[in-house]
Parts: structure tokens; C-alpha cells; sequence
């Protein structure tokens, strides 16, 4: 007997059966109809910017009237910008090869067996995400294209805004063909039902969660699907003692500054003692200027007044905000030592002139992206060249890094014989 047969939300009941029946005609939709489905959604997106825009805001005041963090609020908000920014990701993925019913590998075994290993959809995909509405685009055209359903359960702080886009992008997709059912919206904003999709065997093939620690932390914990992890962002960037300066100062800028709320901004800065006192002093009073709070070491404390000292929460906090772990290190040894010991496994990064360090933090590190003189920033199914991601996986089994369409992938074998039986 499935699980889902037992004690499961209505919602989800009802949702997954739709998903899987959506789930075997997507399976084996055309691609040319796949992309015309995601076209169309793009083009409704546009069309709908003000609707959205104005779902959003009721999700925004709701947000501030809580005292959600700007940090939240940030993720949670949508403009103009953003909804081109999900229109031309659904361009993007519209364009990448579809990786359905590619040819992995195949041989021809001494018995004249012909064997094929070829990429198939995961089924029905679920995602259990905070209130980052641009996730709602981004899922529904990457599981669509992978060939994929999928079912969505956004944070509740974003309830008008995923509904929304999700019945502006389903409308226009159905319009072309698509499978009702192929995108669909979990609305009751309880717990318990977050929880039923994580026991939805037989519904849902795989659930990935998309969030902080709790969120990640909770499925992990409670799930009986099968779970892909996407972690937490505790990224660092380490100066070189033969850094060119002002490519460091300007990855740091970028890496903490240019978006602080989301997973790839750095989180702690390690700075190599001989970059000099005068050059550490100049970089954290730009920052500073900048709006960020410094907490660092007691070298970092000594050289720069507005600092506080850090501590050991700090070097293992994801702040997603204005606030910056700085540590000034002796050499490579301590720079790996202190990232190994506190990374999350997300995005790591060296500027340096040395080819030797280069090469050793690339191979020491384990993380789902090491960098070499350029900004975390980049960490990113559209930066890739993806089109989008359904998030960043830290863990090594199946998928790591952005997943684009080929994570959202598993295979199967296909043999051919000419009547072969086995001895």
C-alpha cells in the first residue's frame, strides 16, 4: 500500500494524483510543445506585470506589518525588473537543448545485445520553498521542460504572489497544449500539509527544499520522499597574500554588497596578513561605507576601530544581510583550515596571482563551486547558462551545484536484442 493512501492532506491527495497523471503525458511531450508552452508563459508574465505587482504588494505589507528583515522582504518583493528577469529565464530555458530522450552512453555487448542509457523526467517534483516568488517561475520552467510536474509549496508570506504567477503562467500554458495539472500550487498555508508532501510516497518522486537551515533542516528530518539538498550559503573569499588589490576589493564589494540576501553573497572575508594593515584598514572602512557591519577578529578589531569582535557564531552565521566576518590569516594552511571547519559547501572563493594556491584551494576545498579571481555572485542556474535553477545543491549524490534541466533528470536502460536468452 502507497503511503499516500494512509493519512494525507486532502490538497496534497487531490494535487499529486492531478500531478501524476500530468506527469506521464509530459513524459512524452514534444519539445517543439514544451518550449510553445514556455514562450507563452513568458509572454503572460509581461502581459500580467501589473496583476502580479499588485498581488505582491499585499504580500509585501503583510511582510512589513509582521516586521519581516529586509532581508526577507528583499526576496519576497517584486518589481518590473524581476518579472522580466523571470520572463527571459523562461526564454533561456526554452532555448537549451531538451535533455529528455538523450543518449547518455551505449555498446553492444558479445551476446549482440544493444545497450542505451537515456535520460528520463524525475516524475513529479516537489518544492518546499520560503517567500521567494521568482523560485515559482523558475520551477515551473524547468520542471516543464525537463518534463517534469510539479507541485509548489511557497512560504505563506507569498501566497498572493505565487498564485498569481503560477495562474497567469498555467493559464497560457494550457492555452498551447500543456497538461492541467503540470504546475500546481499548494495554498493551505499549515505545516501539517508541508509535512504531507514529505510523506507523499508514490505522489511526489523527489521533494527539494528551497530555504534557510530550518526549512532545509525540517524536510530533511521529517521526509520519506527522497530528498535533493540545497544548503545554506555560508560562503567565504579569501585574499591572497599576492592579490591584485583592486580586483579584491572589487569581488569583495560585489560578493557582499551587490545582493546581501541571498546564498552566494560571501558571509566571511579572510584576508592574508601580508596584503598589509594600511590595505585591510582601506577595504573594511568601503565596506563600512557601504553599509556593512564588520565583526572580526581581534587583528581586525586592532586595525579598524569600527569593528566588533567576532564571534563564534559568526563564522558560522549566514547573515543574508549588511554584516561581514573578517579574519586576517598567515597563510593558506589557515585559510583552508578555517574554511573546512565552518563552510556550508556552498560557494568558496581565492583572488590570487599564485597559480600554485590557486591550484591547491580548487582541489583542497569541498564545495558545490570553488572560484578563482571572481565573485560568488556567479552561483547561479542563469549565470551558468541554465536558464534558471530549482536551487544549489550541496550534497554530492545525484546533483551538486545550480540544477538546470539535466538534474531535474534521472536515466534508464534501453536494450535491444535479436531474441537473445540467458544461459
Amino acid at each position: 500500500m502507497a503511503l499516500w493512501q494512509n493519512d494525507l492532506s486532502p490538497e496534497v491527495l487531490e494535487k499529486g494524483k492531478k500531478a501524476r497523471l500530468a506527469a506521464l503525458a509530459l513524459a512524452n511531450c514534444k519539445t517543439t510543445d514544451k518550449n510553445t508552452a514556455l514562450l507563452a508563459m513568458a509572454a503572460a508574465l509581461r502581459a500580467n506585470t501589473d496583476e502580479i505587482i499588485s498581488a505582491n504588494k499585499k504580500d509585501v505589507a503583510a511582510g512589513l506589518a509582521n516586521s519581516m528583515p529586509n532581508a526577507l522582504v528583499d526576496r519576497l518583493s517584486i518589481t518590473e525588473k524581476r518579472i522580466v528577469e523571470m520572463a527571459n529565464g523562461l526564454h533561456e530555458v526554452a532555448a537549451l537543448p531538451d535533455p529528455i530522450g538523450e543518449v547518455l552512453e551505449g555498446w553492444t555487448r558479445p551476446n549482440g545485445l544493444r545497450i542505451q542509457k537515456v535520460r528520463v523526467p524525475l516524475g513529479v517534483v516537489g518544492i518546499i520553498y520560503e517567500a521567494r516568488p521568482n523560485v515559482t517561475a523558475d520551477a515551473a520552467g524547468l520542471c516543464l521542460k525537463s518534463g517534469n510536474a510539479v507541485i509548489l509549496r511557497g512560504g505563506k508570506e507569498a501566497l498572493n504572489s505565487n498564485r498569481a504567477i503560477v495562474d497567469v503562467m498555467m493559464t497560457a500554458a494550457e492555452k498551447c497544449g500543456a497538461p492541467a495539472g503540470a504546475v500546481q500550487l499548494i495554498e493551505n498555508p499549515d505545516r501539517e500539509v508541508a509535512t504531507a508532501m514529505m510523506r507523499a510516497n508514490g505522489l511526489i518522486d523527489v521533494l527539494i527544499p528551497r530555504g534557510g537551515a530550518g526549512l532545509i533542516q525540517s524536510v530533511l528530518q521529517n521526509a520519506t520522499v527522497p530528498v535533493i539538498e540545497t544548503g545554506v550559503g555560508n560562503c567565504h573569499l579569501y585574499l591572497d597574500a599576492t592579490a591584485d588589490k583592486k580586483m579584491a576589493t572589487a569581488i569583495c564589494i560585489n560578493a557582499k554588497v551587490q545582493r546581501p540576501s541571498v546564498c552566494n553573497a560571501i558571509e566571511t572575508l579572510l584576508v592574508h596578513e601580508a596584503l598589509g594593515e594600511s590595505y585591510l584598514v582601506e577595504l573594511l572602512a568601503e565596506l563600512n561605507r557601504l553599509g556593512v557591519e564588520i565583526r572580526g577578529c581581534e587583528r581586525t578589531v586592532a586595525a579598524f576601530s569600527k569593528a566588533q569582535l567576532a564571534t563564534e557564531a559568526d563564522w558560522e552565521e549566514e547573515f543574508l544581510r549588511l554584516v561581514l566576518a573578517v579574519r586576517v590569516v598567515n597563510s593558506l594552511d589557515e585559510t583552508l583550515a578555517h574554511i573546512q571547519r565552518y563552510s556550508s559547501k556552498h560557494s568558496e572563493a581565492i583572488v590570487t596571482q599564485d597559480l600554485m594556491a590557486a591550484e591547491r584551494f580548487t582541489r583542497e576545498l569541498d564545495a558545490a563551486a570553488v572560484y578563482v579571481n571572481a565573485s560568488t555572485r556567479f552561483t547561479d542556474g542563469y549565470e551558468f547558462g541554465f536558464g534558471a535553477e530549482i536551487g544549489i545543491s550541496t550534497q554530492k549524490l545525484h546533483a551538486r551545484g545550480p540544477m538546470g534541466l539535466r538534474e531535474l533528470t534521472s536515466s534508464k536502460y534501453i536494450i535491444r536484442g535479436e531474441g537473445q536468452i540467458r544461459s
